[in-house]
């Protein structure tokens, strides 16, 4: 695996509600990061076909059986991301042009059967092959956003193998979620992928936290959006009704390393693509004072259950074994067997192994 990887992070306003022409822009952005080398390509959270911002600076979202609403959700789920279908088909198809790993955030909708009304917030990895190897939808929507989404299962909760590092990925408020954070440390992360709508100054906090205490790379994508991009059907807020070039969604993207300091950015208000070339051997140098799936760790006192949850999604390709999930910080040696934290159903059958 090599040491030194270029990573970029997108900042850029997509075509609001207009998943093909979104799209189209995304791609041109993907291969304007290659040609400058980048290795692995974030966007923000929700960046296809837009965040739904309307959900805080639009009047009379939450009344009930609105008709203006109903028809604005109505167009978000025309205008949504299928996976697989022809959108990710075209995602893939550029990530291996460009052998590249790419992170997609999107409002996934279900095209048939089960869950076919319901939308998710999900973060779609693809590595450099063009495979999809991770499919994260978010466990719980943030706020306002339960108004059109719903809950996400736990399987994306992982980091996977890729040519440049382990790569996992959050969205937005779950990194706010500790349980969620530990669980994602466990998996083993060099670098971390931290999606949001823009990234302000507690957001900032909770990426460098994350870095910090990970002891990881993140890369945190946000997304430029003005007054004027909201939807026609609604009005908007006092505050911004006579300003369409208000910038309601302003960016703050960063790359951070493993002590939690910048390497580039944070940027705010404009758009751009926030590159840095980073050395993960950095990442076993801050090693030495926190570990916290490892020495910096007491699983004789504390003990993570993870449950996957299933809501219908087809299996992805783990290339995380996942006997090994739990058990990077479990000790091996001078513990009593009656000390031992009960294991979750994935390690049952490596119980034994571990305590002996």
């Amino acid at each position: 695996m090599p040491r030194m990887v270029t990573v970029a992070a997108v900042q850029a306003t997509p075509v609001f509600l207009s998943l093909e022409a979104s799209l189209a822009k995304a791609l041109n952005l993907v291969t304007e990061a290659a040609l400058k080398k980048a290795q692995l390509v974030v966007f923000p959270e929700a960046w296809l076909p837009g965040y739904p911002a309307w959900l805080e600076f639009c009047r009379d979202v939450a009344v009930w059986n609105h008709p203006p609403v109903k028809k604005l959700y109505a167009r978000l789920v025309e205008n949504s991301v299928v996976v697989p279908g022809p959108t990710t088909e075209a995602l893939s198809a550029v990530a291996a042009e460009h052998r590249l790993t790419l992170v997609m955030g999107v409002i996934e909708r279900v095209a048939e059967g089960p869950g076919r009304g319901t939308l998710y917030s999900s973060l779609l990895t693809f590595g450099p092959t063009g495979e999809l190897i991770n499919h994260h939808r978010k466990l719980l929507p943030t706020y306002s956003e339960r108004l059109i989404c719903g809950q996400g299962d736990g399987r994306g909760v992982r980091s996977v193998r890729t040519s440049t590092g382990r790569i996992g990925g959050l969205i937005s408020w779950e990194h706010w979620t500790p349980l969620a954070r530990q669980a994602m440390h466990q998996s083993g992360e060099d670098l971390h992928v931290a999606a949001w709508p823009s990234i302000n100054e507690m957001a900032q906090i909770a990426c460098r936290h994350y870095a910090f205490e990970g002891r990881c790379f993140v890369v945190a994508a946000g997304t430029i959006m003005r007054a004027r991009d909201l939807p026609t059907e609604l009005d908007p807020i006092v505050e911004i009704a006579n300003d369409p070039e208000k910038l309601i969604l302003d960016g703050g993207s960063a790359v951070i390393g493993p002590d939690g300091k910048y390497i580039a950015g944070p940027a705010f208000d404009f758009e751009a693509i926030v590159m840095a070339r980073i050395n993960l051997n950095r990442i076993r140098e801050e090693s030495l004072m926190m570990d916290v799936t490892g020495h910096y760790n007491r699983p004789d006192l504390f003990e993570l259950r993870f449950k996957h949850g299933d809501l219908g999604l087809p299996s992805l390709p783990n290339p995380l074994d996942d006997g090994r999930l739990l058990t990077s910080s479990l000790p091996t040696e001078d513990v009593p067997r009656e000390m031992m934290p009960d294991f979750p159903e994935n390690l049952l059958g490596q119980q034994d192994k571990i305590a002996s």
